[in-house]
């Protein structure tokens, strides 16, 4: 018996040691200190194994570097661009850019995101009409396929786009693919081998050095970026599995949002794979001039390309997510698979409805992570009260990550409304500033509508005690979902 309360005292001991060391040293969000304290006292034990797997602080660490040489090629690119911006050099092809050109300097000056507008994008919808066309490029490459995706699946799809990888690498086709360690589990280190043998480099972002285990498991590369000869990339929400062409009976249609760009904003997105390529493979390849031919698209559309992740302290998709909202005078439209908003984004969105601006929120009507689709569920009830409308979308599962502001300016990317997209996962969106675009965008919302319940005030006050408790419990662990 004295042992056994022996060994509680000690794991105590443990729990209130890692709570100091959260309170005092750990330079986290004062929401998330409070969340993990909780976590470590009501689970002793277990709460000190998960704050091992789930806290690691990566914001002292620079993981992702530039040799010298790059640093002053891509620096000089950048202060071009902030010389032409100061000067009034920039004479903006869509004439509503100018509602929003200090968005502009806010990524071009402090984030270091340059602004290019010669580029045309295809907006997708459906997971099929997506691969059908990035199939079709890749068959059709030149010289390099650069691809990065969270998920590739162990399935049809993800086996046919790796064999379509070998075949273009035995061709002799520069072959690159950068999978996260978590998403790309189900992949046989057989077919890694095979495709590795045919030549494609392949490397893991946040590869664990021990077996079912992993350090890193808390913070995901989510990004989803292709390239395919310096000219034509795409980026968005789709993964590369079955279910997002529709194939799992269980989730239903497959909804979400990817963009398919040509133009300069190609050499963002090469450069934002370059700099993830380099720190997991240590291969460095910035700035050798044939990933970067010369581009005489003669598009119209402006696109900064930005992103985010645990290693920067500044949340610059965040920033922008909150500055989009603030510049908004008649609407805001947002379709996200996961609604857990930090106080800023809450509160900023709260002052818009109050302030008449139109605002729509599109979340999945089931969940595919319970804990998070119930705090979803619970942010978006508090902000039924100030005028916020809130749909959940019936046809399927709602995956799009998008903000549509007056039809005019819109992000698509890889970034949820969530602090795990905002503070823990690698991202990457598309900022675009482009009314014909942004309007597609906006039409495509409004379609989902007809697919979609609202959510009302009335309608959620009634809910049940069983979904009280599930939002009460969950919105409590809300900063570390």
């Amino acid at each position: 018996m004295f042992d056994f309360f022996s060994s509680i005292s000690v794991i105590y001991l443990i729990n209130i040691a890692m709570a100091m060391v959260v309170i005092f040293l750990e330079r986290k969000d004062p929401t998330a200190t409070l969340a993990w304290v909780l976590v470590l006292l009501i689970f002793p034990g277990i709460g000190f194994v998960f704050y091992i797997l789930l806290a690691q602080n990566f914001s002292r660490k620079k993981l992702f570097t530039m040799k010298i040489y790059a640093k002053k090629t891509f620096g000089d690119y950048i202060k071009v661009q902030q010389q032409l911006f100061n000067t009034g050099g920039i004479i903006y092809n869509d004439k509503n850019t100018e509602d929003f050109k200090d968005l502009i300097k806010m990524n071009l000056f402090y984030h270091d995101f340059s602004y290019t507008q010669n580029n045309e994008i295809k907006i997708y919808t459906d997971g099929s009409d997506k691969f059908y066309d990035l199939f079709n490029d890749i068959q059709n490459a030149k010289h390099h396929v650069h691809l990065e995706y969270y998920i590739i699946n162990n399935d049809n799809l993800g086996n046919d786009l790796l064999n379509l990888l070998a075949k273009k690498a035995e061709e002799g086709i520069q072959v690159r693919l950068l999978y996260d360690s978590i998403g790309g589990r189900h992949i046989p280190i057989e077919t890694i081998e095979r495709l590795k043998k045919a030549g494609v480099k392949v490397s893991i972002f946040f590869a664990s050095n021990f077996p079912f285990f992993n350090f890193k498991i808390n913070f995901r590369n989510h990004r989803k970026i292709v390239v395919i000869d310096g000219e034509k990339a795409y980026i968005g929400g789709f993964n590369v599995g079955d279910e997002y062409i529709g194939l799992n009976k269980k989730i239903g249609y497959w909804r979400d949002t990817h963009i398919r760009i040509t133009g300069d904003a190609v050499i963002d997105l090469q450069t934002r794979f370059f700099l993830d390529w380099g720190y997991a493979s240590k291969e460095d390849l910035m700035f050798v001039p044939h990933y970067f031919p010369d581009n005489n698209n003669l598009g119209s559309v402006g696109i900064q390309i930005i992103s985010s992740g645990p290693d920067k302290l500044d949340e610059a998709i965040k920033s922008n997510y909150v500055k989009m909202i603030n510049s908004a005078k008649e609407s805001i439209l947002i379709q996200t698979p996961y609604f857990v908003p930090d106080a800023s984004v809450f509160e900023s969105l709260k002052i818009a409805a109050m302030s008449g601006v139109d605002v729509k929120i599109m979340i999945p009507c089931k969940p595919d992570h319970p804990f998070v689709y119930w705090a979803t569920y619970w942010y978006c009830g508090g902000l039924l009260q100030y005028g916020v409308k809130v749909y959940t979308y019936e046809y399927g599962f709602l995956h799009a990550k998008t903000l549509v502001i007056d039809g005019k300016v819109s992000s698509v990317g890889t970034a949820n409304f969530d602090v795990r997209s905002f503070k823990l996962n690698f991202e990457c969106n598309a900022v675009i500033y482009d009314t014909e675009t942004s309007s597609l965008l906006r039409d495509n919302f409004m379609d989902d509508l007809n697919y979609s319940l609202e959510i009302t005030r009335e309608l959620y006050l009634e809910r049940g005690i069983v979904i009280r408790f599930k939002e009460s419990i969950c919105r409590l662990l809300a900063p570390l979902l």
